[in-house]
């Protein structure tokens, strides 16, 4: 299909720029709203279908400029873990009032909408008692999980109240290539690819048996696009992830059986402040079941791909 004029929310992040890449050749112009907190203008494809704005979401002016002719939205720019516990007003500011803006300026000023995917995290799940977890369950207790959970909710205020056409998915943990460490909030396999890489020991938090449910960048964003592309996951919400937990202090062994460096050192350090999910994994049957999608790589797959990726010194 083509999605024709399409805008992406942080499309100079890890996720927004993989998925401007894909989006490249299914579109007629790609529309990118980035503040570059944490993106990397260098990660957007040099292409002359791509329209710039070094800004934010909440610059009404620039909403009201560029939304009339956009056919699909794909909201994903946010203000991360880290850094929404250390500002939780920048937070708010950031992810819940700027999600609620974007889906008020969308139905005011996008006539031509087919349809608007929310992006939102694993991370309102908590330390679930269900591993996978389903869609059904919540556990709010960080900043970062309740300012993209109310955006979940504001966004089926819209579709019941409005029927803006949005669907909402919760990625879990993705990981691959064009995640820098040079954004120093980037995920722990870029931190872990970069320090056996400089010979620095692999830092793990707290006591490396807690959970993660890593997913491959391509996967994920193989069902941003199919999210997009269907219109029969309106008010829908996805689960994307693999369901199978890998503990920290396994993912830095497979990384050093990547790189390689088996007996590189491990160091561990005390609990940070975000470090209160003990374990994660998704029950993405739903995604599966609606839209067909199946997460394609192993996790040992994935990171050879990042290493190959990393070692040839590519930045898009």
């Amino acid at each position: 299909m083509n999605f024709g004029n399409v805008l992406v929310t942080g499309g100079a992040g890890f996720v927004g720029s993989q998925l401007v890449q894909k989006l490249l050749p299914v579109s007629n112009r790609i529309t990118i709203i980035d503040d570059l907190s944490t993106g990397n203008r260098h990660a957007i494809p040099e292409s002359e279908k791509i329209v710039f704005y070094h800004d934010t979401v909440t610059n009404e002016q620039l909403l009201q400029q560029v939304l009339p002719d956009i056919d699909y939205v794909f909201h994903l720019s946010c203000r991360n873990l880290v850094l929404s516990a250390d500002n939780l007003e920048a937070d708010f500011q950031t992810n819940l009032y700027a999600g609620f803006f974007l889906l008020q300026q969308v139905q005011k000023h996008c006539p031509s909408l087919k349809k608007m995917v929310y992006t939102s995290t694993a991370s309102v799940y908590g330390n679930a008692p269900i591993i996978p977890t389903p869609e059904s369950y919540y556990q709010i207790t960080m900043p970062y999980s309740a300012s993209k959970f109310a955006v979940e909710h504001y966004c089926q205020v819209y579709i019941h109240m409005y029927q803006l056409p949005v669907t909402i998915l919760r990625l879990s943990n993705l990981y691959g290539p064009g995640q820098l460490v040079s954004n120093p909030y980037c995920g722990v396999v870029a931190k872990f690819f970069d320090a056996a890489q400089k010979g620095q020991p692999l830092t793990i938090y707290g006591s490396g048996h807690q959970t993660r449910d890593f997913t491959y960048i391509s996967d994920g964003v193989e069902a941003i696009m199919l999210a997009g592309s269907r219109t029969d996951t309106v008010g829908k919400v996805y689960n994307v992830g693999t369901g199978i937990e890998t503990s920290i202090s396994d993912l830095a062994k497979l990384v050093l059986q990547v790189v390689q460096k088996a007996d590189h050192p491990i160091q561990y350090e005390p609990d940070r402040t975000v470090d209160r999910v003990y374990r994660r994994a998704l029950d993405s049957r739903l995604l599966q079941n609606d839209l067909g999608w199946q997460p394609r790589h192993t996790l040992e797959e994935g990171l050879t791909n990042t290493f190959l990726w990393l070692k040839r010194g590519e930045r898009q």
